[in-house]
């Protein structure tokens, strides 16, 4: 890709991180890519580059907005602590105090920290269960937990948006994409959103590449393959490049976001925006460390929705996209990619970044 075709700016510091950002897009296969981090009070880089359609006619603009999987889950769980620090929503009690129905026993920090076991459904299910907010619940509400809530950790991959959003509906009245879209993305223009309305749907970014996740042979867990493919659709193109698929509320992931909109998250809690600082200091210490049960692979740590480590707090995607503050290199940072691959992209990104500061490697 000829440097002409990526938009945007980088500060002259971090010009070695424009110049990986127009390797990288130059060298995707599918669709393009965005870029965004905030240091020291403002934007320094701000990329994006590529097209939106793999025909490659609709160039990528700054107002792309593209499927990021579960960089979606920490939106749908800060809609959640909202409502703790509101003292509308306690994390100590068990769910089914406000969702009665909810049989398994587990608590809602149990469900933020992905301890609560509900990663499956044992019975088979039809694509069109993701586009049924209530159906999707009541299956839930009887799901038996994998393991007793507290005892392990396992990324409800495909749930965890509607465990979490279903509390918030039960506590606030609104969806979670309503919610989220009223007390977070809009008062701090954030572009992002869960359930995209027309307008927005004429600006996402095709989703491509993921026939090649899916041939890449697999060493994880039994539990993944249950948890990411029933209902089936999530790793399907023609599902998640649907109207339908976009327009549903799946708050485990299909928030649709710009670099930006997913880095800006990121930044107003760095800025103590959004949060009491107890609160976000409580979530994004580890709840639970250990193997997951789901993703398998090196012990992890989860907090109240967020994956944290050393550096600091946030989440990746499947297909690379990813989500970070970092709290030792005070930034934020944010990359989306409507061509599917693995997190190396993000990395190469983060690490020249972080090279400018002259911080080592993550």
């Amino acid at each position: 890709m000829a440097a002409m075709q990526v938009g945007g700016h980088a500060e002259p510091r971090f010009e070695p991180v424009r110049e990986t950002f127009v390797e990288i897009v130059g060298t995707q296969a599918g669709t393009g890519a965005a870029l965004a981090v905030w240091h020291g009070g403002r934007w320094v880089v701000d990329l994006w580059g590529g097209y939106r359609d793999a025909r490659r006619t609709k160039p990528w603009d700054v107002n792309s907005l593209v499927m990021t999987y579960s960089v979606t889950k920490p939106f749908a769980a800060v809609c959640a602590l909202l409502l703790v620090d509101r003292g509308l929503l306690e994390l100590d009690v068990p769910v089914n105090r406000y969702w009665p129905a909810f049989e398994s026993s587990a608590d809602v920090r149990q469900v933020l920290s992905h301890q609560a076991g509900i990663v499956v459904l044992d019975d088979p299910a039809e694509t069109s269960l993701f586009y049924d907010w209530p159906a999707m619940c009541a299956r839930l509400e009887k799901q038996p937990s994998s393991w007793v809530p507290g005892t392990a950790i396992g990324e409800s991959a495909l749930f965890f948006g509607h465990l979490v959003g279903e509390l918030v509906r039960r506590v606030d009245g609104r969806s979670i994409g309503a919610f989220l879209r009223d007390e977070v993305c809009t008062p701090l223009g954030l572009e992002f959103a869960i359930g995209l309305d027309a307008r927005q749907r004429a600006r996402a970014v095709e989703v491509t590449g993921l026939e090649t996740i899916l041939a890449e042979p697999d060493s994880r867990p039994v539990l993944y393959e249950r948890a990411l493919s029933n209902p089936p659709g999530a790793r399907d193109a023609q599902v998640v490049n649907s109207d339908a698929f976009r327009a549903a509320e799946i708050p485990a992931i299909n928030g649709h976001g710009t670099a930006r909109g997913v880095a800006g998250l990121y930044a107003a809690l760095l800025g103590g925006q959004l949060l009491s600082p107890a609160l976000l200091a409580e979530a994004t210490t580890a709840q639970a460390t250990g193997v997951d049960l789901v993703m398998g692979g090196p012990e992890r740590s989860w907090g109240l929705g967020f994956a944290v480590d050393d550096d600091g707090f946030g989440m990746g995607g499947t297909g690379g996209s990813v989500g970070w503050a970092s709290v030792v290199g005070d930034y934020a940072f944010g990359f989306v990619t409507g061509s599917m691959g693995n997190h190396d992209r993000a990395d190469q990104l983060e690490n020249a970044f972080r090279s400018c500061l002259g911080l080592a490697p993550i």
